[in-house]
This record gives C-alpha cells, sequence and structure tokens, in this order.
C-alpha cells in the first residue's frame, strides 16, 4: 500500500516569525490642539503672575490722582505772565552816609595819630574823599615804620651765631604755622601715587574765594549778529586724521547756523569749512583724539578766525574716537624675538662644566637678555594711533562769543 505524498505549499504563505504588534498613533491635530491649550495656559499663568492682585469686586474706587489735568506748580503760578508784570526792581542805593561809618572811621583816626576835622551837617563828597585819603598816607606811614630792613649787613660769626641760636617765638609761630599748613597734605611718593591722591586732596582743600559777588558786570551783545558760547555747530570731516605724526584736519559745516538771540538771521552757512589742527601726542590707554579749529572760511570766501574751538562726538564728549591701534601685534613679536633669543643661547651652549664654555655662556646670556629687553623696551614706548576716518560726525561747541554778518550767499 503506497502513501500519498502532501501536495507542496506556496513558499509565500511561509511565516518565519510572528506578526509585529501594531504601532498606536495620535493624530495630528490632536497633537496641535494639545499644545495649543498649553500654550495658551502657560501665558494666562504668567500673566496673572505678573500682574498681580488687582481683581476688583464690584466697582472701582475712585482715583485720588488726575493725569488728565496737572496742576500748575506754585513756584510757576505765582511769576508773571507776559514782560509788563515784571515788577520794577529797588531803586539802588548810593554809598552809605558818613554817620553810617562815623564812628569806625573816628577810632581809626585816634589810633593813627589823625585829627578829625569837624563834619558839617551835610556829608560833602570832596570833605569824605580828602578825609580817606588821610587816612590812608597815615596807614602807609605806619607800616613803613614797622617795615624791616630790605638789606642787611651782619658779620659772618654773627650769621654762625644766629644759626646756632635758638630760633625766635615769631619765627617758630611762622614754621608752626607752615607746619600746619602742610599738615593736611599726605606723604605720598610721586613715582607710587599712580592715582594722583595728592591732588584730588589738594582739590578738595584748595582756598575758596572770599568775596561772594562775582568781579564780572553784566555784558550787552555788540552786534545783533552774533554766535554766542554754548552754540553747538555740526560738521563732518573732509580729510581724515591719524596720530602718528602731527598735521591739518579740515571739516564741512552740515547744518546751517544762525543768531543766538533771534535765531531768524543766517550767520553760518551749510557748506562752510572749518580748518583746524590735531594733537599727535597720544598716552597710553587714549582713545579720543584732540582736535581744535581756528578758522571758519565761508562759501563766498569771506572768513573768521577763532580760538582754537574744541571739537566733539555728536554725543558732546571731548575728542574724536574711531579706530585705535595699541601696536599690540609688534610687541608680541619683540616678546617672542627675545624669548627664542635666550631659549636659543641656552640650548646651543647646553650645560658644559668648562670655566671657558660656562662664561661664554652667561656672557652670551646676559647680552641676549639686554638686548631682548631693549626690543621690548622699545616696543612699549610705541604710543597708540588714533586714525579718524574722512565723513566722520562731529560738533564744534563755542567758548567765545563771534561776531559776523549776515551771509548773502
Amino acid at each position: 500500500m503506497s502513501d500519498s505524498v502532501p501536495p507542496k505549499i506556496d513558499p509565500e504563505s511561509l511565516v518565519l516569525k510572528a506578526a509585529p504588534r501594531r504601532v498606536v498613533r495620535f493624530k495630528r491635530n490632536l497633537l496641535i490642539g494639545i499644545a495649543a491649550v498649553g500654550c495658551v495656559a502657560i501665558f494666562a499663568i504668567t500673566w496673572m503672575a505678573l500682574k498681580g492682585s488687582n481683581f476688583h469686586v464690584g466697582q472701582s474706587g475712585t482715583e485720588l490722582y488726575s493725569t488728565d489735568r496737572k496742576p500748575t506748580p506754585d513756584g510757576l503760578a505765582n511769576l508773571p505772565g507776559n514782560y509788563g508784570q515784571i515788577p520794577k526792581p529797588a531803586p539802588q542805593l548810593g554809598p552809605p552816609l558818613p554817620g553810617d561809618l562815623g564812628p569806625p572811621i573816628v577810632a581809626r583816626e585816634k589810633q593813627l595819630g589823625v585829627s578829625p576835622a569837624g563834619e558839617p551837617f551835610r556829608p560833602n563828597g570832596d570833605d569824605d574823599a580828602a578825609r580817606a585819603e588821610r587816612l590812608r598816607l597815615a596807614q602807609q606811614a605806619q607800616q613803613a615804620r614797622e617795615a624791616g630792613v630790605f638789606f642787611q649787613l651782619i658779620q659772618h660769626n654773627a650769621v654762625m651765631i644766629a644759626s646756632t641760636a635758638p630760633p625766635s617765638p615769631a619765627a617758630a609761630s611762622a614754621a608752626a604755622s607752615a607746619m600746619g599748613a602742610d599738615a593736611g597734605r599726605l606723604n605720598l611718593d610721586p613715582d607710587r601715587d599712580q592715582n594722583n591722591q595728592q591732588r584730588k586732596l589738594d582739590f578738595v582743600n584748595q582756598a575758596t574765594a572770599r568775596s561772594i559777588y562775582n568781579d564780572h558786570a553784566l555784558q550787552t551783545p555788540a552786534s545783533p549778529y552774533e554766535v554766542l558760547a554754548g552754540t553747538i555747530i555740526a560738521a563732518g570731516l573732509i580729510t581724515g586724521l591719524n596720530s602718528d605724526l602731527p598735521g591739518m584736519v579740515t571739516a564741512q559745516v552740515t547744518e546751517n547756523v544762525y543768531d543766538t538771540v533771534t535765531g531768524r538771521t543766517l550767520l553760518i552757512p551749510q557748506g562752510a569749512r572749518l580748518i583746524g589742527t590735531y594733537d599727535s601726542v597720544v598716552a597710553f590707554g587714549q582713545s579720543r583724539a584732540l582736535v581744535v579749529w581756528q578758522r571758519i572760511v565761508m562759501p563766498d570766501g569771506s572768513s573768521i578766525q577763532m580760538d582754537n574751538l574744541s571739537a566733539t562726538d555728536a554725543a558732546g564728549y571731548a575728542g574724536l574716537e574711531d579706530e585705535v591701534d595699541y601696536h599690540t601685534w609688534t610687541l608680541l613679536k619683540g616678546i617672542a624675538m627675545s624669548t627664542l633669543l635666550g631659549v636659543g643661547t641656552q640650548v646651543t651652549l647646553g650645560s658644559n662644566q668648562s670655566s671657558l664654555v660656562e662664561a661664554i655662556r652667561q656672557s652670551t646670556q646676559e647680552s641676549t637678555n639686554q638686548a631682548g629687553q631693549r626690543i621690548v623696551d622699545k616696543d612699549l614706548n610705541i604710543q597708540p594711533t588714533i586714525s579718524v576716518r574722512p565723513g566722520w560726525p562731529l560738533r564744534v561747541i563755542v567758548h567765545k562769543d563771534l561776531v559776523l554778518r549776515p551771509y548773502q550767499g
């Protein structure tokens, strides 16, 4: 009896492993919605936290301060509304009458031995002047009597005795006053006082003026066409500057300048030229170039000389600042050269114990060290280079009144 052979199975229906687990996926719209809700919630919480507890229940209270209508300050409310309401000043009083200063004058005259003359009932200006002149001459005579001799003829022995003798009370008091004057000064080493503390102390302790009134009187304008001190002239550089060498610099006025009083008359037109110089001496760490202007040339050919008007930047800071070269690469090259010379000498000669080679090595090291130090010192003494490019904006501050004429160009 023969066994029946089973039919062949299709190879594609054979499965070598189990079916993978189905991947669970979220809908994109659902994720976007959850993210949006989370962002809104975070924003709301942040807004509530920053705003603070200002939720009011019911009607809000009345405001104590009105921001729409601001009251006029008392200091401004009491001022006159126009020039016609300004009260006239009180008349200026003349010199004091002799009766007001009579007792002090009489006492001083008695002290100097001047016999006072009889005063009339009505004061006379000529008599007062003559009396003041007599008093002045008497004071000069007293000062001449009390003054010491200008030239003194004394022997050498007397000088030696005077030098060995104890100081007089007057000299001691003068020395004490001098010591008291210098008591407020600190004994600071000028080489070590890098912050100039002594100069700051001298500035604080400087003597103040005895009078509380200014010595100068009120000045009236000499001409209606003036550019008064404090006026700012806007300009821009035409030529650049480099602080390696001193030189001249020119600029051009970029805005019209009118008279200071009315502001209607054109005095310096746009396009006028400024001619000046700059300082080539630059200190270590300095980043601004010092520029001064000596002349203004108008477009019609007229010009005016000025007394070194300082140049500032657009913000009003003194000097012009653009690019600064501290020559750091040159200094690094000098340091590297000095180091290579010292290391090369040490490696070349080695560490032989021979006395001749040792002497040569030490001498070469010292010479190389000195040469390297000289190179580094030369590089350190190179001052920074300040460069300002053409077209750089600047301002000119007038410090003395300029009398000009109306520009008719």
